[in-house]
């Protein structure tokens, strides 16, 4: 054995997951070089006496070459190459006349192969035509100052200082349905009447400590200006004087009307931060409400809006006794450089 073909058997002995077949070859052989018997390394390595033998002459007559697999038996290939990259050129590059993307079956008919090999090509190139996502980018003009204060607020955020992530899902429906929903069953889902009864509506104010993950919230049947100033009082009168308060909040209209300004007048330990237009992304608090929906609102039913009220207050009161922060972990230096490749992607696609 060359000291070149032992390191790469102790470099193939060494892999903790993958391939361990090969791993276990490469053992065999490291163990007999160093001159154990078959049955000496069997017992060693928890093998039968006969595979040992096998690697080991194997081996000998082949080298590292020896110890790979050889060539499965089976029906030869069908498919060429040039077949494949006719479909891949197709899906990336064209759509079909009577549709806005490809199916299996329409791309079967144009490229003379069957369904399943189309499938199976798409597979392999993680390709789904059918499926489309949508994007949004800010058009903002002080979109990357307001990227950096907002994002340097949750990674340095300031001493003696609160910071708190604010918005307003506004216009909650309650919603009951026409018919009793029907219980899960083994093989079957949970099933409810398409049809559902309005109830009314209410909006949430809700402010989420990026620190600690508590979340103080009022609901309101109204969504304006004055909601969101009584909403502001309560924080007031919630936060320790001794401490300045820092708002992160979008650019609706109710955060900026000029009863709001002779508020925060009166009170300058409250400092504004705007996140940028079309960016919700950026507060926490959305993520709050998301957990909101999913796990209390799409499948609840309320008779009333007090139902829906008190639904919510509960799940609230639920969440602030054993609060979760969310851990903001990506740099204004990294998003920039995100966005900035993924416009330029959008840009040379040619459209």
């Amino acid at each position: 054995m060359s000291a070149e073909q032992r390191a790469v058997l102790e470099r193939w002995a060494r892999r903790p997951k993958t391939a361990q077949a090969l791993a276990l070859r490469a053992r065999i052989v490291l163990r007999c070089a160093q001159g154990f018997s078959n049955g000496a390394v069997a017992a060693q390595l928890g093998v039968h006496a006969a595979t040992v033998g096998k690697w080991r002459r194997r081996f000998v007559a082949e080298g590292l070459d020896g110890l790979l697999d050889e060539p499965r038996p089976g029906a030869p290939r069908q498919i060429s190459d040039e077949q494949v990259e006719e479909v891949i050129r197709r899906t990336l590059e064209e759509t079909p006349r009577e549709a806005t993307h490809w199916s299996t079956r329409s791309m079967a008919a144009a490229t003379g192969l069957s369904q399943s090999a189309v499938s199976r090509i798409w597979r392999a190139f993680a390709l789904q035509p059918h499926r489309i996502e949508t994007f949004n980018l800010s058009a903002d003009p002080l979109f990357v100052d307001k990227v950096r204060d907002v994002v340097g607020l949750y990674l340095d955020p300031p001493e003696r200082a609160l910071v708190l992530c604010v918005d307003e899902k506004s216009q909650i429906q309650a919603l009951d349905r026409s018919r009793p929903t029907l219980p899960i069953l083994p093989g079957t889902p949970a099933r409810r009447a398409h049809d559902y009864l309005r109830h009314g509506t209410t909006s949430l104010f809700a402010a989420l400590d990026i620190a600690s993950g508590r979340v103080t919230h009022q609901l309101y049947r109204r969504h304006r200006a004055v909601e969101f100033r009584k909403f502001l009082d309560l924080l007031d009168q919630t936060v320790p004087t001794t401490l300045a308060v820092h708002l992160i909040l979008d650019n609706y209209a109710t955060h900026k009307t000029p009863a709001i300004r002779r508020w925060l007048s009166r009170h300058p330990r409250f400092v504004l931060h705007f996140t940028p237009k079309s960016s919700s992304w950026l507060n926490l608090v959305e993520r709050w409400f998301a957990e909101l929906t999913t796990k209390k609102l799409q499948r609840g039913t309320h008779p009333s809006v007090e139902a829906l009220e008190a639904d919510i207050t509960t799940w609230a009161a639920h969440w602030n006794a054993n609060p979760r922060p969310y851990i903001w972990t990506k740099t204004a230096d990294q998003i920039l450089t995100n966005l900035a490749r993924y416009c330029k992607r959008i840009s040379d696609s040619g459209h």
